[in-house]
């Protein structure tokens, strides 16, 4: 059995979590802080975690594709994003952002304003009350926010596929794998591939119902 597909998903999982934790972070924080535009705004960001896998990864296609201005502005530095991990990888943070950012952006608003007025009247920056304050505050539910987010991008299918293919060693993901298994009518191999998921989904489950026993300790 080629586990290829394992390692391929968890590589371009790791790397779309950190995209989306950097990105999903100042932008909820920007949101949060926001007094005007704020729903249209946290419209846009959510969008993806509406509309169908497949038309995101065909927006994504024809926004990093070999005709597109990020495609041809790579393309200058020998560097492609279709039919690559790298692409699967954006692919995969960008279906999986809403996830971070409007997890992230819950945690940031229950924490309490008295504290961070409190901060203000001390004199402290925005950058450090959202450093020192917020940030430690929010701890458990950003947390969740990053599980819950690598959990999506684990199990992307649709716009991956899209973006970067079905490349044996290279792109095929496990979602992936079960669907060419199934097609190639190798149901073995795709129950192998099906208990796997299950596996690794009941650990993620596990982590995330631990999570509330670490809320109240850092409380």
């Amino acid at each position: 059995m080629d586990l290829s597909p394992l390692w391929i998903t968890f590589k371009i999982s790791l790397v779309a979590t950190a995209i989306v934790f950097v990105t999903g972070l100042l932008l909820a924080w920007g949101v949060t802080n926001l007094k005007k535009g704020k729903a249209v705004i946290d419209a846009v960001l959510s969008l993806p975690l509406v509309l169908p896998p497949t038309v995101m990864g065909f927006l994504i296609l024809i926004s990093v594709g070999t005709n597109s201005f990020i495609g041809k502005f790579l393309d200058t530095f020998g560097m492609k994003l279709v039919f690559t991990w790298q692409g699967a990888s954006v692919a995969a943070a960008v279906v999986s952002f809403p996830v971070m950012y409007r997890g992230i952006r819950g945690a940031l608003e229950q924490v309490n304003p008295t504290v961070v007025q409190a901060g203000r009247t001390l004199g402290l920056s925005e950058f450090k009350i959202m450093r020192k304050v917020m940030l430690p505050m929010a701890a458990p539910g950003i947390l969740a926010s990053v599980v819950l987010s690598f959990a999506r991008c684990l199990g992307e299918f649709g716009a991956t596929l899209m973006v970067a293919g079905n490349i044996p060693g290279k792109t095929r993901t496990m979602s992936v794998a079960v669907y060419t298994a199934m097609q190639g009518g190798d149901r073995e191999l795709a129950y192998k591939w099906v208990a796997i998921i299950v596996a690794y989904s009941l650990i993620i489950l596990v982590v995330m119902n631990c999570l509330p026993v670490l809320r109240r300790s850092h409380r």
